[in-house]
């Protein structure tokens, strides 16, 4: 009798997960621009939407994933089935000198859409204070489930991201849209759209002064900075940094979404930046290809682009932790990279390559040129993703290299 109340122990737990509102039975589709149509339930806002339709491989961090700048414009299929099942969290943290306002990302859901194989009807977690369905709602977001994720997912590698239409109630019985209604976010300058407009500060009484160029910036890193007691001050993405550079001590790009190609001026600014100034500069995706950009190379699109918490690269050299040969699992969000070209430009060198793909993933000054500059594909910093590149991460390497010059 006591061994079979035991296990009736775990059935007593699960029932006490929070219970959501009912989903509704309102019809929802995926319609993708090469043809191929997913019927499903909707759950979120009852709205029809346009994007660009990509996948995430990620296990867990659909709120940090969701709420990631460089989703903006994009329909993100979670391949894994369920999703929602620890609920969301209050996106509220204090904004002040010290914390950046958000628990999260962002203060907002970034991507234009979610679809996912079965949204959890009930949640469980110590901190969520709704679903993800009264979140989505909430903010206005359309979602999809009970649709087959992982069919959409080899679809998408076979085909490359595809331009979708999210249906939802009436509009699922009407003819699916025309080639030229279909909606290119990538046509468009995201991170004009997504930059901080004015520049601010975070910590002004830091040890080290950090200027931060806002391509689309995770919260994570500008926590990650002020955690390592930098003043940081964040700028537009396109302000020319050359104007200040003498009040500080090193420069950080960071990620953002969409085209680097509309990022040209930032660049081209950059590129003088690198001729005429010493200290570490550092960028994480956005900021890696803008980087790489400068230095001379030339970035392109990717069938289908990187998109995870477990995208292995191969470390080419050793620097400080970092051990070359050795491969890092890391945290990526990125649908351009840096073309791999031999020979590379002078006093630069690729430092990480995708085990998979054998994309760029890092690049790196040569220790002869004297510079102390590096970007990476991945995100380092992750949140959410593993922690092998953590010490690579803002949170680590810009401050190792002002000590060390170049022990990174």
């Amino acid at each position: 009798m006591f061994v079979r109340h035991i296990i009736r122990i775990p059935n007593l737990s699960r029932g006490l997960a929070t219970h959501a509102r009912p989903l509704s039975a309102v019809p929802a589709a995926l319609r993708l621009k090469t043809g191929q149509s997913f019927q499903g339930r909707s759950f979120g806002a009852e709205k029809s939407i346009f994007g660009e339709t990509v996948f995430s491989t990620s296990i867990t961090s659909y709120t940090e994933s969701m709420t990631d700048p460089s989703y903006r414009g994009q329909i993100l299929v979670f391949t894994t089935p369920l999703i929602g099942n620890y609920g969301v969290p209050l996106n509220k943290a204090p904004f002040d000198s010290q914390d950046v306002g958000v628990v999260l990302e962002s203060q907002n859901i970034q991507c234009a859409a979610v679809i996912v194989g079965d949204v959890a009807e009930k949640f469980s977690h110590h901190a969520a204070v709704e679903s993800l369905a009264d979140w989505c709602k909430r903010h206005n977001v359309p979602g999809i489930t009970g649709v087959d994720t992982r069919a959409i997912t080899r679809l998408l590698r076979d085909q490359g991201t595809t331009l979708g239409h999210v249906a939802i109630g009436a509009d699922t019985y009407l003819d699916a849209p025309k080639e030229h209604e279909y909606w290119d976010p990538s046509a468009e300058n995201l991170v004009d759209q997504i930059s901080t407009k004015i520049p601010y500060q975070l910590n002004p009484s830091g040890s080290i002064k950090i200027a931060v160029l806002d391509f689309g910036a995770k919260a994570n890193i500008l926590r990650a900075l002020v955690r390592r007691d930098a003043a940081v001050t964040v700028f537009p993405w396109n302000y020319d940094f050359n104007t200040v550079r003498d009040e500080f001590d090193g420069l950080f790009l960071t990620n953002g979404p969409g085209d680097p190609v509309h990022c040209m001026e930032a660049a081209l600014k950059l590129r003088r930046t690198l001729q005429e100034w010493s200290k570490p500069i550092f960028g994480i995706c956005m900021g890696h290809q803008i980087i790489g950009m400068a230095a001379g190379l030339d970035a392109y699109r990717m069938t289908f682009g990187n998109r995870g918490h477990n995208q292995p690269v191969l470390a080419l050299a050793s620097a400080g932790s970092i051990k070359a040969g050795r491969v890092y699992v890391t945290s990526q969000n990125h649908q351009y990279a840096l073309k791999l070209q031999d020979p590379f430009p002078a006093g630069w060198e690729p430092f990480f390559i995708n085990c998979n793909d054998s994309s760029v993933e890092g690049i790196k000054s040569t220790v002869e040129s004297g510079k102390k500059v590096w970007g990476v594909q991945f995100h380092p910093e992750s949140a959410g993703g593993p922690l092998d590149t953590i010490e690579v991460s803002c949170s680590q390497s810009i401050f190792e290299v002002m000590d060390t010059y170049y022990t990174l």
